[in-house]
């Protein structure tokens, strides 16, 4: 009896300690700063096509950056570490959502990332463009 509620204690300390390390993880924030809050779009006037994406970086587990034909940087936010494993050289996958041809939501960006032949779809949570001011504080490696 004493052995059992001594092994509950540990197991409820140590699923603690991860709960704390998996929410201090998923609160950490980028080299740009914390991601914009979930829903954020693009104003009317700085919509994107998704065919005038020139080139992409993964920043970090959950941010993509991209370069626009307007030669604009745009921070993409991903939900649930999507990126997770994913190197710069993997190709990311992108679809026309039916009945849109700009992207200016989330909701407007079908995404994915194509690893090993087989393809990891994204949940998109934001999707803002970089002040040149941002830019700048990307390390050059990482910029599209």
């Amino acid at each position: 009896m004493k052995r059992s509620i001594v092994a509950l204690a540990a197991l409820a300390i140590l699923s603690a300690a991860a709960a704390v390390s998996t929410a201090a993880y998923a609160a950490k924030d980028s080299m740009l700063g914390a991601a914009p809050e979930r829903g954020t779009g693009l104003p009317s006037g700085q919509c994107l096509r998704s065919r005038d994406i020139r080139n992409h970086t993964i920043a970090d587990r959950n941010t993509l950056l991209i370069r626009g034909g307007d030669k604009q940087t745009y921070r993409v936010t991903m939900a649930g570490g999507c990126l997770a494993g994913a190197t710069q050289s993997d190709p990311i996958i992108t679809r026309n959502p039916p009945g849109a041809d700009r992207i200016c939501k989330p909701i407007d960006m079908d995404i994915g990332v194509a690893r090993n032949g087989f393809e990891t779809r994204c949940i998109v949570d934001s999707i803002v463009r970089l002040s040149p001011e941002q830019v700048a504080m990307v390390p050059k490696k990482l910029r599209p």
